[in-house]
């Protein structure tokens, strides 16, 4: 093909001015340079949503089964309905409330969560989160006073570690002549646990479902059930979910982690498109520069041009020849970008340069995760977009008429 090779010599040749070499050389930078921004950028969007996923779906389960008519009596036979449906690997059954915490040196309002230490370790990832004590402990009840495990933010507020007594205090207690007399439940601190994220640690408790039953004074019931499905099946919760409230029949519902998070991950997602739609201004800059590379080639070549086209050389093929050329700069841009976006990644997530504030994030190191669809959608972009931007140069450059130009 004739004018692949013509297209070769126009690239490796030198240029009557230098400085349509230099816009080329830039031209292949812009691209590689939008290409390794869009690469890392959304590499860090998709480990920030993968990391703040799993810290949420390992303290909320991925799916919570409720009754319509309040406290599931039932809870056991419930449970081991759930776990018939495929693909289930675990149910727990729990208690929520809002209560008061308070001890030696002031107290705080907490969320109290009543689980089953059992079943829970099959469901959240509080077992792999303990600092200290570990979830069995909640069943040791020794001194009579409730076992209790703190997040760490909590604990070190209250200013208490494994050993040391507090008490909960319920304002929803019996009414008296004297107006509502408060529960107050002696507690002894058995673990404490870090997710990583604030909300969490500063906020949450956990007690077995027995002793919170006995504070509420619910008697035998649960709130729900907490439901885990394998990793790879974490996508289709909603499915899953669909089908247990269908096992269950009326008066049941299954909450997916993505329905009940839904506004956090939207706002992820437009986050995402968003930076994708700004960076890829890079690329469009590199393509204006292609543009104006092959424009001043096509200047400087016209008499070339013209006496292919005197010897016989059609139209679409000079057309080619410049198509071609913008191409091979294209493509580099792109190969070279995705390269050094993939090699950047790689680096960032073995070595750790940049540490983030804890407390802050979820995460103490910039989290990545390549998704090779959000790779593959990069180089089509930038492929597109650069090929477009050769289209005019090739169109004009076939254009020239020899009789003019020899004349």
């Amino acid at each position: 093909m004739y004018e692949w090779f013509i297209s070769r010599r126009y690239l490796r040749a030198k240029h009557r001015h230098g400085f349509i070499s230099l816009i080329s050389f830039i031209s292949v930078i812009g691209v590689a340079v939008g290409v390794i921004a869009l690469i890392v950028v959304l590499a860090v969007y998709a480990g920030f949503t993968n990391g703040l996923r799993d810290q949420i779906v390992g303290v909320n389960s991925h799916i919570v089964v409720q009754h319509f008519g309040g406290p599931i009596a039932d809870y056991r036979q419930i449970r081991e309905e759930i776990l018939d449906v495929a693909p289930v690997v675990g149910a727990t059954p729990y208690l929520y409330t809002q209560t008061l915490l308070t001890g030696p040196d002031g107290g705080s309002g907490i969320v109290l969560r009543g689980i089953e230490p059992e079943t829970a370790s099959g469901v959240l990832s509080l077992a792999k989160q303990m600092k200290s004590g570990a979830l069995p402990d909640l069943n040791n009840r020794e001194g009579g006073a409730a076992p209790i495990i703190l997040g760490q933010q909590l604990a070190q507020q209250m200013r208490v570690e494994p050993g040391d007594g507090l008490r909960l205090i319920s304002p929803s207690g019996p009414l008296t002549p004297m107006g509502v007399i408060p529960k107050i439940k002696t507690c002894r601190v058995v673990g404490i646990f870090s997710t990583g994220m604030s909300e969490y640690d500063s906020s949450l408790a956990y007690m077995s479902l027995t002793d919170t039953q006995h504070f509420l004074g619910l008697g035998d019931v649960a709130h729900g059930i907490e439901v885990a499905v394998p990793t790879s099946d974490l996508t289709r919760a909603d499915a899953i979910g669909a089908a247990i409230a269908q096992k269950l029949g009326p008066g049941f519902v299954a909450k997916d982690w993505m329905s009940m998070n839904q506004n956090l991950f939207a706002a992820f997602k437009l986050e995402k498109i968003g930076m994708f739609i700004a960076l890829t201004m890079i690329i469009l800059v590199a393509a204006l520069n292609i543009i104006s590379a092959l424009v001043m080639v096509v200047m400087e070549k016209t008499r070339d041009i013209a006496i292919l086209k005197s010897m016989g050389a059609t139209s679409a093929s000079i057309m080619k020849i410049f198509f071609l050329q913008g191409m091979v700069i294209a493509m580099t841009g792109t190969i070279l970008g995705v390269a050094g976006g993939l090699g950047l990644c790689e680096l960032l997530s073995r070595y750790h340069f940049i540490e983030l504030p804890v407390g802050v994030y979820p995460m103490t190191t910039l989290p990545i995760k390549i998704l090779p669809w959000d790779v593959t959608i990069i180089a089509v972009a930038s492929i597109i977009i650069t090929l477009s931007a050769t289209l005019y140069p090739s169109w004009k450059a076939s254009r020239v008429a020899p009789a003019e130009m020899l004349s």
